[in-house]
């Protein structure tokens, strides 16, 4: 498929795109700040979760639905399949492997789908049964 963009546009396009303190993240920051739980964004931790709750040594990882393939939300790619289908496969295959080392290293991980973020208190109540 022919991209429909010039190059200067899809490169401002792909540069609005963040890996850190996206929308969920600040979200989720406010309220844990607000609430005075205890936590740090983007710790220097193995596989680098988005959250980590110290007091309870929680990883939390923030997972878009398409990138990270959601059992609820994930639609295929319907061009470039190869390309896409493999990225994603491995992003999976990454995300099970940073859980089991997390474990190992006596840390929780938890994962938190960006569908969820819409309800705070749900977010909250799964962090808190995890926690």
């Amino acid at each position: 498929m022919v991209d429909n963009l010039t190059s200067k546009q899809r490169s401002y396009c792909m540069s609005r795109i963040r890996s850190k303190w996206t929308k969920q993240e600040k979200i989720i920051h406010n309220y844990l700040k607000a609430h005075k739980i205890k936590h740090k964004m983007h710790p220097n931790i193995y596989s680098h979760p988005d959250i980590l709750l110290t007091d309870t040594k929680t990883a939390v990882f923030l997972h878009g639905c398409f990138w990270h393939k959601c059992p609820q939300h994930y639609i295929a790619p319907k061009s470039n399949k190869k390309y896409w289908l493999a990225k994603i496969q491995n992003n999976v295959k990454r995300d099970a492997e940073a859980k089991k080392i997390l474990k190992s290293k006596s840390y929780k991980a938890l994962t938190i789908w960006e569908h969820e973020t819409k309800d705070i208190r749900n977010v909250l109540n799964k962090i808190a049964k995890y926690g």
